[in-house]
């Protein structure tokens, strides 16, 4: 068996994956999956966001520790977890065996404006300040993040459960998106073997980010040519197979 960690985004948590995990199995029977929550969100909404993505790393590493879960780990993470990712491989590379990054977006290899698209300023600013319903807030989300055509109004009435159960509070969010826009990745690729995963049709984050990262760090790469941003609720079956074929061929 091979350990998986999976990590998400800002304010999203473990299962926001959905049936991804079982999909992601099918392709690739000996992947034992464990889903990491980041301090705030999901199950450890409670507790208090790092205000750096060091923190974050700090965390993710003392909680597979806790449970028992020794490395090397392969780590699958998109968004802000793949952020994470970056900087606990290039921390300590001996723990892992190789990492997938789906649309992320990094300094200095991306600008702001290519970072977060400029559209979605105005839309994110009035979501900040005003807020709105649990329903409001999630079907938002929903529509900055993914191109799936069907069962819209089930992932809203199952994303709202999940705001419900655990929200995320305001401070916490806030802490997560100053995290996020301050880190500032290394210039050379950490020592681990990377596959980079992007779509064209990304409406939160420029589909140039994550081409441009593959490139400056010569890592394998595929692009999707229609998911939004969250690939894996609009395609996980693409995810996977991609990671399947890749498996055997990482230098």
């Amino acid at each position: 068996m091979s350990t998986w960690i999976f990590l998400r985004g800002l304010t999203r948590e473990s299962r926001h994956w959905g049936d991804f995990p079982d999909t992601f199995r099918a392709e690739i029977p000996d992947a034992d999956i464990v889903t990491l929550d980041l301090p705030g969100n999901g199950r450890l909404n409670s507790m208090r966001s790092p205000l750096d993505v060091a923190g974050m790393v700090t965390h993710c590493r003392a909680e597979l520790t806790a449970r028992g879960i020794r490395p090397p780990y392969r780590v699958l993470a998109m968004s802000l977890g793949a952020m994470v990712t970056v900087a606990w491989a290039d921390r300590h590379p001996e723990e892992f065996d190789r990492c997938v990054l789906i649309n992320t977006s990094l300094k200095p290899f991306s600008p702001f404006y290519r970072r977060l698209r400029p559209k979605n300023y105005s839309v994110l600013l009035r979501l900040a300040v005003f807020g709105g319903s649990v329903d409001v807030w999630e079907r938002t989300i929903l529509n900055l993040t993914s191109r799936q055509t069907s069962d819209r109004a089930q992932a809203v009435t199952e994303w709202s459960e999940v705001r419900r159960q655990n929200p995320v509070s305001r401070l916490n969010a806030a802490r997560q998106l100053w995290a996020a826009s301050h880190y500032r990745a290394p210039t050379s690729r950490p020592a681990v073997r990377m596959l980079v995963l992007g779509s064209a049709g990304d409406d939160l984050v420029d589909p140039s980010c994550s081409k441009g990262l593959a490139h400056r760090w010569q890592t394998d790469y595929a692009e999707h040519p229609s998911a939004g941003h969250d690939i894996p609720l609009d395609d996980g079956a693409w995810v996977a197979r991609q990671v399947r074929d890749w498996l055997p061929s990482a230098p």
